[in-house]
């Protein structure tokens, strides 16, 4: 079956589900790209707005509804009720909760102001409860089918629950299916053109002009070294909103594609960029700042990374970068245990190559993946520094509340690991408008004119 499936014509058949994901890396070696992973029909459901904090078990047909201070610190209780047998035979990840928490959590771990319009409307953060997923293996070229069964009970029951979800995943999955034969590739360009013509942003150039000079302001003052404003565009779409998924990862495959299915809106995207990953006790994230667009030719490639690492100015926002990554780490890591295991690195991409390092450390035995994003979000190449007070300046000079934008993507797995990305390159289709946002860092020398067109780009 897995040469006759593809994770787009799997997922194909799982769509007409109200919640789902597909989960990919389309670009890397095999530690990035070994596997996709999907699912649908999740147990329990996990959303947030504010302090109110909403669980919805499916299958029981029952909703819990509470406040808490810290919103996640109810998604860190509802993983707690998860115990699997790991195995060497699966994938660290093989099953867990799948979804995305907004920029705006940091406002449960810092104190910042809260008086910006939220246009999109949609849940802080949302999380699907996956028990039983499609693993796509592309090295072994396999399908596995995964239940985990959640025993609160008699054991041969949930066995037998378990057994059930497979077979009836397996039954979809092998059932015929034309629908992914109706966009042929050709047409991927096309469709991605209807995404990013004429969007209109939430700033006019002047305002945003404008707002780069305050930034500047705040630099000359000696408030922050760096801030990240950012545009949010918004365009009508007429297309599914998985065709544009399937145009994105043609047009611009990342290490990070992820497309997730909420009833009422999608998720959308393509991110280059680790926010941290979790696993066996190694926390790892990996910044990238400093970018040029691709040459045309291998020599041409060549001469554009020299010149991206020979640029002063790219050069002191990135080692500021991944000195803010190492103290986010050293927050929630064992002491001394943090090194940059490779610095200022050009990473190639379909259209772009970027200056990345690496940083890791070892998690500290008293804290989760869940404390790791507390420290870490929002990552600091969204944000700027020092970071509290650089978001505190992109609350006064962007008009609408952030929401995904600078946020995460991603899973918290039953076993304890976590792996997730930076939202970027990505779009919330919702009530068929598309919204993008994009951003860019702001240093004492930048020019508002540029910055604002940088955006448009």
């Amino acid at each position: 079956m897995a040469d006759m499936e593809t994770p787009v014509s799997a997922f194909y058949k799982l769509m007409p589900d109200n919640y789902a994901f597909l989960l990919e890396s389309v670009e890397g070696g095999e530690t990035l790209a070994r596997y996709s992973f999907l699912g649908s029909q999740p147990s329990v459901l996990f959303h947030s707005r504010g302090h109110q904090v909403t669980i919805e078990y499916l299958e029981k047909g029952e909703t819990v509804v509470q406040e808490y201070e810290d919103p996640l610190n109810a998604l860190e209780e509802l993983m707690q009720n998860y115990r699997p047998v790991d195995t060497e035979a699966l994938p660290k990840f093989h099953g867990g909760a799948v979804g995305y928490m907004s920029y705006d959590m940091v406002r449960f771990v810092e104190e910042l102001p809260d008086n910006t319009e939220d246009e999109l409307q949609i849940p802080d953060c949302f999380f699907m409860i996956a028990e039983t997923i499609l693993i796509f293996d592309h090295v072994n070229h396999q399908i596995k089918v995964v239940a985990n069964a959640h025993i609160d009970g008699d054991v041969d029951t949930a066995y037998a629950d378990a057994l059930a979800k497979i077979e009836a995943l397996v039954e979809k999955l092998t059932a015929p299916s034309e629908a992914h034969l109706r966009r042929n590739s050709g047409e991927h360009q096309e469709q991605y053109d209807k995404i990013i013509s004429a969007p209109q942003s939430n700033f006019t150039k002047p305002d945003y002009e404008a707002a780069v000079r305050h930034a500047k302001e705040y630099i000359a003052a000696g408030d922050i070294i760096q801030v990240v404003p950012s545009q949010r565009f918004s365009c009508p779409v007429s297309v599914d909103s998985f065709e544009i998924y399937r145009a994105l990862r043609m047009v611009n495959p990342s290490p990070y594609m992820y497309y997730l299915k909420f009833d009422g809106f999608d998720i959308v995207g393509a991110s280059p960029e680790m926010m941290v990953r979790v696993e066996d006790g190694i926390v790892q994230t990996r910044p990238i700042a400093g970018t040029l667009p691709r040459g045309t030719t291998a020599e041409e490639d060549r001469e554009l990374e020299q010149k991206l690492l020979s640029d002063p100015k790219e050069r002191a926002e990135h080692v500021m970068l991944v000195d803010l990554g190492r103290n986010d780490l050293g927050r929630v890591c064992e002491y001394n245990t943090v090194e940059v295991t490779d610095f200022m690195i050009v990473e190639r991409f379909s259209h772009v190559m970027h200056i990345v390092s690496h940083v890791i450390g070892r998690l500290r035995e008293d804290l989760t993946a869940f404390d790791v994003l507390r420290a870490c979000l929002p990552a600091g190449t969204l944000s700027g520094a020092p970071k509290i007070r650089a978001m505190e300046i992109i609350d006064e000079l962007e008009p609408t509340r952030r929401s995904t934008y600078g946020g995460t993507v991603g899973y918290f797995s039953f076993s304890g690991s976590a792996d997730t990305a930076i939202t970027i390159r990505t779009a919330v289709i919702k009530d068929s408008t598309a919204y993008v946002q994009a951003g860019g860092g702001v240093v004492a020398d930048s020019v508002p004119e540029t910055e604002y067109l940088r955006n448009r780009e």
